[in-house]
This record gives C-alpha cells, sequence and structure tokens, in this order.
C-alpha cells in the first residue's frame, strides 16, 4: 500500500513538474487567456505598422534607422518623463535617478543598441536569415529569467515554445517556396551577428523592462526610458547618421512616413508593458512572432507580395504554441515580498535569494518579469 502511495506521489509530481494537467476547455479558454492573445496581436499590428513605414522610407531611398527611434524615444520623454518629474517623494525623477541612474542607462543602452543593431542587418544579411535568427531571443530571455528572475519553467512550456519557432519555420519556407524578396547577401556573416547580438540585447532589456513593470511601474518604466532613451539616440545619431539625415529630402509624404512610424513604436512601447504585467516577457515574444505574417498580408496589397496557404499555417502553429504556453502556470522561486508600500525601494532588489519553496504563479497575473521590446525588428518586408 506504501509503495502505492509512493507511485502516485511520485507520479504527482512528475505531472505538476511536465505541467500536465486534466484541464477542460473551460479551464484553457479563459476570458484573460483571449484577452491576451488579442492584444497580444494588436502588438503586432503596431509591429507590422512600424514595418510598412519602413519599408516605404527604404523605397523613398532614406535609410535613417536611428533617427526614426530617435522620435519614438522623444515621444516617451515628452509623455512619461514629464509626467515623472511631476510626481513627489520617493517617486520623482531626481530622487529615482540619484539611486538606479545606472540600472536604467544599462536598459535604455540595451533597447537602443538591440533596435539599432537588428535594423541594421538589413543590409547585410537575408530575410530568411534575420526571421530565423531573431528567434534566439526567446531561449536568451528564458534563461535569463531562470538565472536572474528565478522563474520556473514545466515541460510544457519548452514544447510550447518549440511549436511556436516550428511556426517560424512554415513561415520561412513560404517566403522561399512564395520567391519572397530575401533582401542583400552582401556580407552574411556580420548580419548575422549582429541579427544575434540584438537578441541578446533585447533579452536584456526586457528582462529588466519586466522586473520593473510588475515591481515598480510602467510610468517609471516608460519615463526612464524616454529620458535615457532619447540621450543614447541622440548621440548615436549625431554620430552615424549626420549624413544620411542631411541628405533627406523632406516633403509631405516623407513627413508623414515617419510620422506613422513613430506613432507605432510610441504605442507599441505605451501598450506593452500592460501586456508584460498580465504574462511574462516570454509569452509577449512568442505572441510577436506573427508580426511578420501581418507584414506579409499587408505587402500582399501594397508590394504585391505572393500569397502561400504555409503562411496561414504558420500563424495557427504560432497560436497553438501561444495558448500551450499560457493555459499552464510557471511557478517562481523568489521569496515573497514583505513590503508593504505600493513599489520597492529600489528597481532591481536583491534577485538572486532562494526561497525554501516554490510559489505557483499564473501565467498571466503574477509570473515573474521578464518583457520584451522586439519593436524595430520587422523594420523591413
Amino acid at each position: 500500500m506504501e509503495a502505492h502511495d509512493d507511485e502516485e506521489r511520485l507520479c504527482g509530481k512528475w505531472r505538476f513538474a511536465c505541467g500536465l494537467y486534466s484541464y477542460n476547455l473551460r479551464d484553457v479558454f479563459t476570458w484573460r487567456l483571449l484577452k491576451t492573445i488579442l492584444m497580444g496581436q494588436v502588438l503586432s499590428l503596431l509591429i507590422c505598422g512600424t514595418a510598412v513605414s519602413c519599408q516605404y522610407l527604404a523605397d523613398a531611398k532614406v535609410e535613417t534607422p536611428m533617427l526614426q527611434s530617435f522620435f519614438n524615444y522623444v515621444l516617451l520623454l515628452l509623455v512619461y518623463t514629464t509626467i515623472l518629474s511631476t510626481r513627489k517623494g520617493d517617486r520623482n525623477i531626481l530622487q529615482i535617478l540619484k539611486t538606479k541612474w545606472w540600472k536604467y542607462l544599462v536598459m535604455g543602452l540595451a533597447d537602443v543598441e538591440a533596435n539599432y543593431a537588428v535594423v541594421k542587418a538589413y543590409q547585410f544579411t537575408t530575410l530568411t536569415s534575420i526571421q530565423l535568427l531573431d528567434c534566439f531571443v526567446i531561449p536568451v530571455l528564458m534563461v535569463l529569467a531562470w538565472f536572474f528572475l528565478k522563474t520556473r519553467y514545466r515541460l510544457v512550456h519548452f514544447v510550447a515554445v518549440a511549436v511556436c519557432l516550428l511556426g517560424v519555420g512554415a513561415m520561412v519556407g513560404a517566403d522561399i517556396l512564395a520567391g519572397r524578396d530575401q533582401g542583400s547577401t552582401r556580407d552574411v556573416v556580420l548580419g548575422d551577428g549582429l541579427v544575434l547580438l540584438s537578441a541578446v540585447f533585447y533579452a536584456v532589456s526586457n528582462v529588466c523592462q519586466e522586473y520593473t513593470v510588475k515591481n515598480l511601474s510602467q510610468i517609471e518604466f516608460l519615463g526612464m526610458m524616454g529620458l535615457f532613451g532619447t540621450l543614447i539616440s541622440g548621440i548615436q545619431l549625431a554620430v552615424l547618421e549626420t549624413r544620411a539625415v542631411a541628405a533627406i529630402t523632406w516633403d509631405f509624404h516623407i513627413s508623414m512616413l515617419f510620422a506613422v512610424f513613430a506613432l507605432c513604436m510610441f504605442l507599441l512601447y505605451s501598450f506593452m508593458p500592460v501586456v508584460v504585467k498580465m504574462t511574462s516577457a516570454t509569452a509577449v515574444n512568442l505572441s510577436l512572432l506573427t508580426a511578420d505574417l501581418f507584414s506579409l498580408f499587408c505587402g500582399i496589397f501594397l508590394f504585391q507580395c505572393t500569397f502561400s496557404t504555409l503562411y496561414i499555417v504558420s500563424f495557427v502553429i504560432i497560436t497553438v504554441g501561444f495558448v500551450m504556453f499560457n493555459a499552464v502556470p510557471t511557478y517562481s522561486a523568489l521569496p515573497e515580498s514583505g513590503s508593504s508600500g505600493d513599489e520597492p525601494a529600489e528597481v532591481f532588489a536583491d534577485l538572486t535569494a532562494e526561497s525554501s519553496s516554490d510559489q505557483l504563479l499564473s501565467a498571466g497575473r503574477d509570473a515573474p518579469p521578464a518583457a520584451a521590446a522586439a519593436a524595430a525588428a520587422a523594420a523591413a518586408l
């Protein structure tokens, strides 16, 4: 009898570790999950908007990725940094800068360089390589979340990620069969290296972002991102793109394209922390895998791209993987916070402390942070 009980306990632990539960459809397809799917696709549509506007700018021989990002950071500065500066006490921007300026500097630097590196990669390598290699952000993000945020995944989460990546493979295969423009092959090794580098930077930025929005506030994250993003991108713009900016022939058409790009990016950065707070960084990045598909669907009507049924198949596969990932909760090894305040005193408190027992957290509620900001990654069709 005892042997039978031990066997039952062992099977129970194994099912818990793998995430194998007897869910019915009502348990899986909750309103929270459906809302998460919808909001994730809104983010993908915003990325699609940046991709289409970038394509039109490229057709007009305007190649200034840093200038485009600079306008977005300026909007964040004008809106959220201004709001942050009106706060009083420890939540005021001056108090934040006194104690945590270097942490936000690192986060802003990672975000700016991630956006710049992936857009720059389009000049050297093919679209297929970029689509495949920028998925590297997901495993890097999971590793960083495991070590620094103490996020613990189950077997079903790894299977879900594999399913989503399979959907990306189907999308790339459809591109090849449809003869979609594969871009430059001027220096494939350099281009691929830039994509991998951008994936690492995105993962660092996203982990910092999710921890900040879940433990502090979205306004603080966006305000500090606007401040340091504007500073870093402004310096880089002056160093790298002065001649390219001077060569732009400004007219209504070009100005509107820059405005559409900046608005889509601003809405993306403003809306993403909301989705990140509901889910997790990994979940958001999985939902963003459909952004290339939306860009392609726009390209069919705007740029006469060839359609393939494999695109629909890849969209369905990615969606199935996303549902699998969110249907089973992750859990955290972080200790419970004893603070009674609304916001901790430090942005990045001690993340290395281990608790004696793991907390089961909902994947869409209190799961440990880790976010995604893959914004200008789809900057070319």
